[in-house]
């Protein structure tokens, strides 16, 4: 029997796209440079340069208040939104302007909540030219437990806020592991109390170097680490091109930064059911509706990475467009269904009190621009993108939680994270986990740890002063 002729194609079309998958799925390999600690702050390094560890406690001036009210009593009416599109359009400007407005100037007590930003022990020391600030807290009662450090590092538009509900949650010894974790916390470059650079160049596998170095001053050669955003990023860094001294990364924001992984989606999308529970499909097809919805939140990121200082002028300058621009991302990353509400869902998962006390951090130290440029320095050149993609071989566990900005399949994951060994889908919560479901997060971080810790493997945790 004659073999049609369209078969034949059709065959050798299926064949070409298995071959292809089979070729593609091979583990990724990457050459990874050995970079320098290169200064960043002002001058240059010298032998007088203060390597101490110093308290420091967070700030609010009566003048600083001062001027914040003002500027806040005299923002303007703001225009109404369309009829009918919540905040499909961007923040909801009246709803901004008599709630959050109105609340951060007549309701939002400074006093307690400056008490309340204090409640943990807080540090700077210098790092390559910058003062680094972190919060630093180890846990009491440990009863013979092994105390493991664990660096957690946050994202943008977040902070150190971030983590307030989660700390006490590591930090207290539970009867059914052998463990308990001493939490450090920093403020990354440029955001919150820590310094930012004076020249260009400080991106995520530079933060990665400066983020070594302050466990170094702090006398710690082997930790976890965790994180989200591009804590999830820098973590990946460090574990990259330190794994000697990672005991393993938890992240909350697994990605993939890859031609590679994009072909592959395209090419699964021929045959969903090679890579995907057809329950599952959603989350990945139609590549159209994904694509276009990427193409369409997308926006900050591009003039971040192009442009960070000018949008951050309006910023910087307005209490009233700083929490316009920020809390529209925490709309939707803890849940894209938001936009359609006219509060913008904001009160589902945060407080008033809460959403503002990260807004707090970044005016009071006037760090919105500086945090913004980490996308310039980061994503500005192929170059760089290429550095996301670097293979990691620490041990690695994701925590998928359903409203995260992308999801990737753990076969997908493999090709990046080499030694992924827990993945976990989670019932509910968004790109902010640590402020919506820290209980999640915090049983996720311990059972991974429990499955990775080896006692004689981490007989000594610290080193000599760096």
């Amino acid at each position: 029997m004659e073999i049609s002729p369209v078969f034949k194609v059709t065959a050798g079309l299926l064949m070409a796209t298995v071959m292809t998958i089979f070729y593609i799925n091979k583990p990724s390999t990457g050459v990874v440079p050995e970079l320098p600690n290169t200064w960043w702050g002002p001058g240059t390094e010298n032998l007088q340069t203060d390597k101490t560890v110093r308290q420091f406690e967070i700030l609010f001036t009566k003048a600083q208040v001062n001027d914040l009210k003002s500027r806040l009593k005299n923002t303007r009416d703001l225009a109404p939104p369309l009829k009918g599109t919540g905040w499909s359009y961007g923040t909801n400007g009246t709803f901004l302007k008599k709630n959050i407005v109105d609340y951060w100037l007549n309701k939002y007590d400074f006093k307690k909540r400056l008490a309340y930003l204090n409640k943990y022990d807080q540090f700077k020391t210098n790092i390559q030219g910058l003062d680094i600030h972190f919060i630093h807290v180890k846990p009491k009662n440990t009863q013979g437990k092994n105390v493991l450090p664990l660096l957690i590092l946050h994202g943008w538009p977040g902070s150190v806020r971030e983590f307030y509900e989660l700390i006490p949650m590591l930090t207290s010894p539970q009867a059914d592991h052998d463990f308990v974790f001493e939490v450090i916390a920093p403020s990354l470059p440029g955001f919150g109390f820590s310094s930012s650079a004076v020249r260009p160049g400080l991106g995520a596998k530079e933060m990665a170097v400066v983020m070594m170095n302050l466990m170094r001053r702090l006398s710690f050669d082997k930790f976890y680490t965790q994180g989200g955003d591009w804590g999830a990023k820098i973590c990946g860094q460090m574990a990259t091109l330190f794994p000697e001294h990672l005991l393993g990364i938890h992240l909350n924001y697994c990605y993939l930064a890859e031609w590679k992984s994009v072909f592959k989606i395209f090419l699964y999308s021929f045959f969903p059911s090679l890579l995907l529970p057809k329950e599952d499909h959603h989350l990945l097809y139609p590549m159209k509706k994904h694509f276009f919805k990427t193409l369409l939140e997308t926006g900050y990121l591009h003039i971040q990475a192009t442009k960070p200082d000018t949008v951050g002028i309006g910023l910087s300058d307005s209490p009233a467009a700083l929490a316009g621009y920020v809390l529209e991302k925490f709309s939707y990353g803890t849940n894209p269904s938001y936009q359609s509400k006219d509060d913008g869902g904001i009160y589902e998962k945060f407080t008033p009190d809460t959403l503002i006390d990260n807004l707090m951090i970044y005016w009071i130290s006037n760090s919105i621009t500086t945090s913004m440029r980490l996308y310039a320095e980061s994503l500005n050149s192929f170059s760089r993108l290429s550095e996301l993609s670097w293979p990691i071989k620490v041990p690695t566990a994701c925590a998928q939680f359903p409203h995260e900005l992308f999801y990737y399949p753990p076969k997908l994951l493999q090709d990046k994270y080499l030694n992924l060994i827990q993945v976990t889908r989670m019932p509910r919560g968004g790109h902010f986990p640590a402020l919506e479901e820290p209980k999640l997060l915090s049983d996720d971080i311990w059972k991974f740890t429990a499955a990775t810790f080896n006692s004689s493997k981490l007989s000594e945790t610290k080193k000599d002063e760096f």
